[in-house]
């Protein structure tokens, strides 16, 4: 069976030379034997692979020696309570809530401290970013947090708020490495591996050090306190260590093509065949204000949920996987990540084509 062209959210699509590599060193990873999937955590060989990934992520991001990286489990909705647990040292933290997943961080914050929901754009089906550039900050407020990438809306903050100096903490999971970006305006970067860069079960935080503290409260579980991992050079506990050695694969990929400014022209490239054809057709339609588009995820729909339907199962059986809409939202939607080929976004486009000649009088 040949490959699919898979537009899932994430898990998602993974490079093929970075799949084709972890095969062949499968049963035994650099003449040790075993594979790191058995490999203990423990081991200097382990420990290479461990390093050889930060530096690269490093380098990648050029992230400054002042901020911390950790390779830490929990998924998410780990990270909407780790956040405010660690960071909310005034008890007021500020959201800003753009789709499901900030509203899910901004929930979470609130029973912690005072959270406040400072701009939203839920009032039109968060297709849109708010106007950011002068918000009604707390004074008191320990961070202004954001989702920078909206993974089932599509849409992407094109340009950060207006913090008026306090500490933007953002949840960057679906456009993680996908362009270039300032870690140093941010005080705390996080992010799910699992749409952009490796397989599901790592998240990354970037972390300033100064925001590292030791005097949490009682409540906070050792696991979850950033100082914790950060003191142990994320081995704390056993690490995710399958995941984080495919994403060391995937960030050497990067490098490879050209870094994150050949990453980001690539998907420009990309995200510009699709809506293209979405902004000329006569029967799919963008749902996402044209300013705040995303170019890792691309929702669309035909205004007909059985049509939608159809378009679904149809391209399924064309080799066109996952292209469902989330169950909160319906419709359509193609991710195309980093790793989805050119080739893949033009055999969408396509198919839309076709199937639009077919339904349409």
């Amino acid at each position: 069976m040949s490959r699919v062209y898979n537009f899932s959210a994430g898990p998602a699509v993974l490079p093929v030379e970075v799949l084709k590599e972890a095969q062949e060193e499968m049963l035994d990873y650099r003449g040790c034997g075993m594979s790191v999937m058995e490999m203990s955590h423990r081991s200097s060989m382990f420990q290479e692979i461990i390093d050889e990934a930060e530096a690269d992520l490093r380098d990648l991001l050029h992230i400054p020696d002042n901020y911390k990286v950790l390779f830490l489990q929990g998924g998410g909705a780990l990270q909407f309570s780790a956040v405010p647990m660690n960071l909310m040292k005034n008890g007021v933290a500020d959201y800003i809530v753009t789709g499901q997943w900030a509203k899910k961080a901004y929930e979470e914050g609130k029973k912690y401290g005072k959270a406040v929901k400072i701009a939203s754009s839920e009032d039109e089906t968060f297709t849109y970013i708010p106007d950011c550039s002068d918000l009604p900050i707390d004074d008191d407020a320990d961070y202004v947090y954001i989702c920078q990438n909206n993974t089932i809306y599509g849409t992407v903050y094109h340009e950060l708020p207006n913090t008026k100096g306090k500490i933007l903490v953002a949840d960057v999971s679906s456009c993680f490495l996908s362009e270039p970006m300032d870690v140093e305006k941010y005080g705390v970067i996080w992010g799910g591996v699992q749409k952009n860069i490796g397989p599901a079960g790592v998240q990354i935080v970037i972390i300033r050090e100064d925001l590292i503290r030791d005097d949490l409260p009682e409540y906070v579980p050792t696991l979850m306190k950033y100082k914790t991992q950060a003191d142990k050079g994320s081995m704390y506990n056993t690490p995710p260590c399958y995941g984080i050695y495919i994403c060391g694969k995937v960030f050497k990929w990067i490098k490879n093509l050209g870094g994150l400014e050949a990453m980001k022209k690539r998907n420009e490239e990309k995200a510009a065949i699709l809506y293209d054809f979405l902004d000329n057709s006569k029967l799919f339609k963008g749902t996402v204000r044209k300013e705040d588009r995303s170019l890792m995820n691309v929702p669309f729909v035909t205004g007909d949920k059985e049509l939608d339907a159809k378009f679904v199962a149809e391209a399924k059986a064309a080799g066109l996987e996952n292209l469902k809409g989330h169950r909160t939202v319906g419709g359509m939607r193609a991710s195309i990540y980093n790793a989805m080929p050119k080739e893949g976004v033009i055999a969408l486009v396509e198919f839309m084509k076709k199937f639009e000649a077919e339904n349409t009088k």
